[in-house]
């Protein structure tokens, strides 16, 4: 076995038909080990809203309740990990659906109520998982990928009172590849509906092929790096810090290309 990547995609994509079947093509034809990530935002927040609930998110993190909990386990680990699952099965790429709760690959902790550094604001999430590379059993993975299967993880973790936790599906991607990373080398991707980091978020010509932490924190002062980006960045630079060799966001439609952003630490 040679390097391990472990790509995500987002839940725009996963909401997307056309776009998740092309993936899923590109996916299978990526040759060599590979683990992906998946999360289903946007499907959850439209059944949050059909159930006469209101999606509440803050800094691109949703705050999740007993019920909202209930509601992303059957959207994430169920629906969206299914069928991405056999979707994948369709292209012959033998992917096996998992949730962090199986074989207990992915445990976590309950997130403490936490103050917002941007605002002062105490804010309780819910049952929301915070996780460490060390939370991710590794070997585990490596013996599904050396089995010849492809793991698929939806968010979904857990801790050990036997609590289901809602986790940050860019954090769980960034833990997966550097706790892989200390046994092979690994590469995250990031892939969403956009061609990378853009300056202007509705004009791909301004695509920036590289971006450095100095870079990150001038975008993010400006608000031109905002929501969702954010976890992303952070946990693409916390990755690379921390053994990941390679760390690149970019088009879901086109993870065989290379237009793309490169993160890079310097």
């Amino acid at each position: 076995m040679g390097k391990i990547q472990v790509f995500k995609i987002g839940g725009n994509v996963v909401d997307n038909q056309a776009k998740l079947e092309k993936f899923a093509r590109e996916f299978a034809a990526v040759p060599g080990a590979k683990v992906l990530v998946h999360g289903g935002g946007a499907i959850a927040s439209a059944m949050q809203k059909k159930l006469g609930l209101t999606p509440v998110m803050i800094e691109g993190r949703r705050v999740t309740d007993a019920e909202t909990l209930k509601i992303v386990t059957m959207v994430y680990a169920g629906w969206c990990n299914k069928s991405i699952t056999a979707l994948l099965q369709k292209n012959g790429c033998n992917a096996i659906g998992l949730s962090g709760a199986d074989g207990a690959v992915i445990t976590a902790a309950k997130r403490p109520p936490v103050k917002l550094a941007s605002t002062g604001e105490t804010v309780d999430y819910g049952f929301v998982g915070d996780l460490s590379p060390e939370n991710i059993d590794s070997g585990l993975i490596i013996r599904f990928i050396e089995a010849g299967l492809t793991p698929v993880f939806s968010a979904i973790t857990c801790d050990k009172d036997g609590n289901l936790l809602n986790t940050n599906a860019d954090t769980v991607a960034s833990s997966i590849a550097v706790s892989l990373s200390s046994k092979k080398e690994t590469e995250l991707v990031y892939c969403f509906e956009k061609d990378g980091v853009l300056l202007d978020k509705d004009d791909e010509g301004s695509l920036i092929p590289e971006i450095d932490p100095a870079c990150f924190g001038k975008l993010k002062a400006d608000g031109i790096v905002a929501d969702g980006m954010l976890p992303k960045l952070e946990n693409a630079f916390s990755a690379i810090r921390h053994g990941v060799s390679k760390v690149v966001i970019k088009n879901s439609d086109n993870i065989l290309n290379d237009r793309q952003t490169v993160c890079l630490d310097r």
